[in-house]
């Protein structure tokens, strides 16, 4: 009998569950975790940094600045508003402005009439704060510059990381780091009174004081009084409608709602433990109807043949021989194709060619090969059995 006319191969057995199903219960309750943990950190009121604040310890804030100008003995008064500055300053301080735009042009001409000293970092009320100093150019690349100047602090302090907006100097002034020959630093005398203006504060913040001569220079500038008087305006975010500045996120959830979170986070928890958990050993249970043998080989071969499926039956028809085959022929479970082969042509006197066909070869072409293929593993079985 040939069988040397079957078309496709013998499929392979039917792989394990995948990785996937193995650990998506470990992933599910991973990320479970991970969801515990953002939830807290998402309703937290946000403690981000404020930049140029000299209460801020963030790489934007001025803390360090702070700490060093209180080292050199000057008092640093931070203040949120012009009346409580306008309430400290006298002839012997100055005024150190981090972010006019948060006044209002009525703060801001106050301030100017101030008798202190004023520092401007930025550009906002410009014609108020600093009248005679022009913006000439922004967008200036912040760089090391030398100071280029006869500006005492400058000198002292050296090459520092200037720029962000160029001015035009007014006559009299000293203009400092220079940009493409304008100056990004400019001092100029108003009466009894020193205005420095400088086009970007970075260099005075923790992220970029250690730099260059980034913190002589902030010491020299901030620390020219007895007295810094730093005015910090509060941020957008701290200002509501209502009245209510400073409430978190937090604040404006129901007391009810983290419980809430917390038993829907515990009963998602269990129902992934349930539904994640790895299946025990199988256990036999005695059917509620009994089904003849022949009638479950008869429908599983109708299926097989519904679907044309002669690869899945010859494969299943081959792996029951060979179960069936190898304790007969005194051989283990574990045994190679080629042992099972080679035991069967010696027990049966066949060739082995046919045989490793017969058990291993590709599946039949047609309905025909598939029962010629039977009838021949039978005779195998029978041969073997007899022998």
């Amino acid at each position: 009998m040939s069988l040397q006319a079957a078309g496709r191969q013998a499929p392979a057995p039917p792989r394990a569950p995948g990785l996937w199903r193995r650990l998506r219960g470990i992933l599910v309750v991973g990320l479970l975790v991970l969801a515990a943990a953002l939830v807290p950190a998402l309703m937290a009121p946000r403690t981000e940094g404020r930049f140029a604040d000299p209460a801020d310890a963030s790489l934007d804030g001025a803390l360090a600045l702070a700490r060093l100008l209180d080292a050199h003995g000057v008092k640093v008064a931070r203040v949120d508003d012009a009346d409580d500055a306008l309430a400290v300053a006298d002839a012997g301080s100055q005024l150190l402005v981090t972010d006019a735009s948060m006044l209002s042009r009525d703060e801001a001409t106050r301030l100017a009439a101030s008798g202190a000293d004023r520092l401007i970092l930025g550009t906002s009320y410009l014609d108020v704060l600093a009248a005679k100093v022009t913006v000439k150019r922004q967008g200036t690349r912040v760089r090391s510059r030398e100071p280029g100047c006869g500006l005492r602090e400058a000198v002292h302090a050296g090459s520092a990381r200037m720029g962000g907006v160029s001015f035009t100097a007014p006559p009299g002034s000293t203009g400092c780091y220079q940009a493409d020959g304008l100056p990004t630093l400019v001092r100029y005398a108003d009466g009894a009174r020193t205005v420095t203006v400088v086009g970007d504060a970075a260099f005075l913040t923790n992220r970029r004081l250690a730099e260059d001569g980034d913190a002589a220079l902030a010491v020299n500038l901030a620390g020219a009084k007895r007295t810094l008087v730093w005015i910090v305006p509060p941020a957008l975010s701290d200002i509501d409608a209502g009245g209510h500045g400073g409430s978190s996120f937090g604040d404006l959830i129901p007391s009810g709602v983290p419980w809430a979170v917390f038993q829907l986070a515990v009963a998602v928890a269990v129902l992934a433990l349930w539904r994640g958990r790895r299946l025990g050993p199988v256990v036999a249970e005695r059917l509620p109807v009994v089904v003849r043998a022949a009638e479950t080989v008869e429908g599983r071969g109708r299926l097989y043949r519904s679907r044309r499926a002669r690869d899945l039956a010859s494969w299943a028809l081959r792996a029951a021989a060979a179960d069936r085959l190898t304790p007969r022929l005194g051989l283990p479970r574990t045994a190679s194709p080629d042992e099972i082969v080679a035991a069967v042509a010696v027990r049966t006197g066949q060739e082995m060619e046919h045989v490793r066909s017969a058990l291993y070869g590709p599946a039949p072409s047609g309905d025909a090969g598939l029962v010629a293929l039977a009838d021949y593993l039978d005779s195998l079985e029978r041969q073997v059995r007899d022998s």
